[in-house]
């Protein structure tokens, strides 16, 4: 396998966790916004705010000069939170208009509701060499080796195939996908299932409740999915399925701890000052629910989490909504 240069644009958790993943097989430099932040992980060579007790490879670059981790880099990998993918979208193909693109951000742009792809298309054009990595992982197990499955979409096969063979590894695998509407959906809307997820478990409904809940989430998922072009069988997978179930059971989850502070009664502005990482599903749910009724579309778990968030509705209100409505076809 070739040694690629990759350039990481974004000093998160997930942004590391994935430099750290490449920097064993290729030439990483990792880029963040916050110069302090940045140097005291190139002196400790372990980013504390983030990824505590994880020991950086000693071969992966902490470059504080956006221009310098762009330059020459044979991929650019975006990492940043939603809110950034433009902006750096943007510049990266100012400075670098070849270089092959991947982000691994997820939800909707607050405004517009545009998916990753669209704000990429809009910045880079229809046909820029570029595609998504999606799927269950948590940024702490990935960083630590831990074996994990996601997947990268892209329009052009030939360029999620070129892809997979120069990023593939045994403990982190790769799949291809070409559905971009499909995988991001479900990168997407986990996340406010996972705050249900997390309302639920809360309020002690148990794991019967809890599986419901994930069933009757992806149904609601592929609805949406469908009617934006997306395809029902993506979300059977890792993008969509896999995702979903580890996002709603899993510890690591901010977006489960975020329902978990709700049904313990937290104010939505005490638990993401503790939070002190994006929870996506926040800002999602707002978007999710505007686009399902654009579409006309059922999805009442959403609106009941939407409610919870952004409209005053209470946590054990939520649920009795959820509860009370009138039996459906499955």
């Amino acid at each position: 396998m070739k040694r690629c240069r990759i350039a990481v644009f974004g000093a998160g958790a997930w942004g590391t966790a994935l430099a750290q993943a490449f920097s064993a097989s290729h030439d990483v430099c990792l880029w963040g916004r916050d110069r302090v932040h940045l140097g005291e992980m190139a002196d400790r060579r372990e980013n504390l705010r983030y990824l505590a007790g994880v020991r950086l490879h000693d071969a992966l670059v902490i470059e504080p000069d956006f221009e310098t981790a762009a330059h020459r880099a044979d991929l650019h990998l975006v990492v940043t939170p939603l809110s950034g993918l433009r902006d750096t979208a943007r510049q990266l193909h100012r400075l670098q208009p070849a270089t092959p693109l991947l982000w691994a951000c997820k939800g909707f742009e607050a405004g517009t509701g545009l998916l990753p792809h669209e704000i990429v298309a809009e910045e880079l054009g229809t046909d820029a060499p570029c595609g998504v990595l999606t799927g269950p992982s948590f940024a702490a197990e990935v960083a630590r080796g831990l074996p994990a499955a996601i997947t990268l979409a892209a329009r052009d096969p030939a360029f999620a195939r070129h892809w997979i063979g120069a990023l593939h590894q045994p403990r982190l695998r790769l799949y291809a996908n070409t559905d971009l509407v499909g995988c991001e959906i479900g990168g997407a809307v986990k996340n406010v299932m996972a705050i249900a997820a997390g309302v639920s478990d809360g309020m002690g409904f148990g794991l019967n409740a809890r599986a419901a809940l994930i069933t009757r989430g992806l149904a609601e998922i592929a609805r949406l999915a469908q009617a934006l072009g997306g395809r029902a069988e993506t979300l059977m997978g890792l993008a969509g399925m896999g995702d979903l179930i580890l996002t709603c059971t899993g510890d690591l989850s901010r977006n489960r701890r975020v329902g978990l502070a709700l049904a313990a009664g937290k104010t939505l502005d005490d638990i993401l000052r503790e939070l002190g990482h994006v929870a996506e599903g926040v800002s999602t749910a707002r978007e999710v629910v505007g686009l399902a009724h654009r579409h006309a579309i059922e999805m009442p778990i959403c609106e009941a989490i939407d409610a919870l968030l952004h409209h005053g509705l209470n946590a054990r209100k939520a649920v009795e909504l959820l509860l009370a409505r009138d039996p459906r076809d499955e």
